[in-house]
């Protein structure tokens, strides 16, 4: 499953776990508006705000559960298709913890005896967290929520690292979107670890114009990534495109990801993948419970 944080963040975990010739700058809006264009403040300023909205789509999320469709093709060198696997997932959360049950391989339902499988690992961790210690559950839940303000801290950085260009508005599914380009500023220097492999990477944002929403980004690695004790290695040319979705008049939750990545492990295991993620039917909890195969789940506060 792509975790779900925020579109950046989206991208950092995707290429963690893991590319083709670089593809071309993205294309002008086919259907845009000509209007003012902003300065670099409104930018930043716009920036910010889209990013602050998506970490409370985040907090949201929480009270949806949700179909997600996983389509991997591995490459040969030449970006032919070696393989294909298929995989979907019901998506939901469960006293804080957000799991995933698989309950389709190849677009086909789990066997009975495997579908049985799913909900008995679904109902264990059930138990476990109900029988969780009051001092366990801080722990955790305090340990989860400095993971979260360490992601807010690095989307308001990405504001910081990038020259911006307004390109124009474009209308997408009937809202009008601002264009705009990032990309690296010379000379930044990173205040957060983390922010250090932003140079490495240029995008194209569509905003929600209304509500200072990510729509879409695409965003392309433009020079050869390197991190860690076994010296991972994420070439130019990888690419992920985000996508997300109005739900219920009240959040933006992600609709579509792609994903090519060509990485290098250890100098030795080599990933040559492309990814086609989908996300659907996101329904809301009732407040007080939250209902899963196996029994209802009280609501954690």
């Amino acid at each position: 499953m792509l975790a779900r944080s925020t579109v950046f963040l989206a991208l950092l975990s995707t290429l963690a776990l893991a590319q083709a010739d670089p593809p071309a700058r993205p294309a002008k809006p086919a259907a845009s508006v000509s209007v003012p264009s902003l300065s670099q403040d409104e930018i930043r300023e716009l920036i910010h705000k889209a990013a602050d909205n998506d970490m409370e789509n985040d907090k949201k999320l929480r009270n949806y559960t949700y179909v997600e469709r996983d389509e991997e093709h591995k490459l040969d060198g030449k970006g032919g298709v070696k393989s294909t696997e298929v995989k979907t997932y019901d998506v939901m959360e469960i006293y804080g913890e957000q799991v995933q049950k698989l309950i389709a391989k190849g677009d086909k339902p789990l066997s009975e005896k495997d579908a049985q499988k799913e909900d008995e690992k679904i109902q264990k961790l059930i138990d476990k967290r109900k029988n969780e210690s009051e001092e366990d559950r801080k722990k955790r839940l305090e340990k989860e929520e400095k993971s979260r303000e360490q992601d807010r801290q690095f989307v308001r950085e990405v504001a910081d690292a990038y020259n911006y260009k307004f390109v124009g508005v474009e209308t997408i599914d009937g809202r009008e979107n601002y264009v705009i380009d990032g990309e690296p500023k010379p000379g930044y220097e990173p205040k957060l670890k983390e922010a250090k492999i932003l140079p490495k990477f240029r995008y194209r944002a569509w905003i929600d114009k209304d509500e200072d929403q990510w729509k879409k980004v695409d965003i392309q690695c433009i020079d050869t990534v390197s991190w860690g004790w076994f010296i991972a290695r994420i070439h130019k040319g990888s690419r992920i495109v985000i996508e997300q979705i109005r739900v219920n008049d009240e959040v933006w939750l992600p609709q579509h990801t792609s994903i090519k990545v060509d990485a290098r492990v250890a100098l030795l295991k080599e990933f040559n993948m492309d990814m086609d993620i989908g996300y659907r039917d996101y329904k809301k909890f009732r407040t007080e419970t939250k209902i899963i195969p196996g029994g209802e789940v009280p609501e954690q506060q």
